[in-house]
């Protein structure tokens, strides 16, 4: 398979602080992968950088063998077909809603790339995601999940080949989590999706990046195997141990981190 992301020696630092010390990957083309870590391990930092929203200090990413800089993405070719392929879906769509109506907020990024067939796409998206009734209403007005999807409409209208996401079922209830679920599963898009929930992780992918607490990559593998893992999984400090009654029994185990 084609490779489309490549890492190499990714560091990068607030002040003096890294959030993200040597991170070396490559992702292939259509692959799922679920990027795992404790708040604070570099998990947002590094979509942000494979988004080109920030630029690290130390290392190179490549994009379909280009050599991604802050220069290279002031071009204005180039950068909209950048924009165009690789998105980023946040964890809260309180940041990314600011149009007056669902419409305009799944059109706007069609509009700003002067896309063809705007109102096709647009429809289309919506009724996919379930939101078409909410075209003329102000997006505000809905609720986390329903915001959400319109996020999730507004980017797929792009019709992207890597779509980041960053804690995407936090604002939603446990059936909209069900039907993220099974939208993402045929969903033919590169994804990089972070979480807190290990129990949710398997359902978002096959392979697993775990950042460790000194924000290095400590993992890069079968997720499933990593989740059978304890050492590995107190390494990246998500699991806990404490004391718990079965009935008038007490003893201590470790447990995993589901937020």
């Amino acid at each position: 398979m084609e490779t489309i992301i490549k890492l190499e020696n990714i560091s990068y630092k607030y002040e003096d602080e890294y959030v993200l010390r040597d991170i070396s990957f490559d992702v292939k083309k259509g692959e799922k992968i679920v990027l795992l870590g404790i708040n604070g391990s570099g998990k947002s930092t590094l979509l942000k950088i494979i988004n080109g929203l920030i630029f690290q200090q130390k290392g190179n990413y490549y994009y379909k063998n280009t050599l991604i800089t802050k220069k290279l993405l002031k071009k204005k070719d180039f950068v909209k077909q950048f924009r165009k392929e690789v998105v980023f879906l946040f964890q809260n769509p309180d940041t990314m809603i600011f149009n007056p109506t669902v419409y305009d907020e799944i059109a706007f990024g069609l509009r700003q790339l002067q896309i063809d067939d705007i109102d096709e796409r647009v429809k289309h998206w919506a009724e996919k995601l379930g939101v078409y009734k909410y075209l003329d209403t102000p997006p505000f007005n809905l609720s986390g999940g329903e915001k959400q999807k319109v996020c999730l409409a507004s980017l797929l209208a792009l019709e992207p080949e890597v779509i980041l996401m960053d804690e995407p079922t936090s604002n939603l209830d446990p059936r909209s989590t069900g039907w993220f679920i099974d939208f993402l599963y045929e969903l033919d898009i590169t994804t990089i999706i972070t979480t807190h929930n290990l129990s949710l992780s398997l359902e978002l992918g096959e392979r697993g990046l775990v950042l460790s607490e000194d924000h290095r990559l400590i993992y890069d593998g079968n997720l499933k195997e990593f989740l059978n893992d304890i050492e590995k999984l107190k390494e990246a400090n998500l699991v806990h141990i404490h004391k718990h009654r079965h009935g008038k029994i007490e003893h201590r185990h470790y447990h995993t981190h589901d937020f």
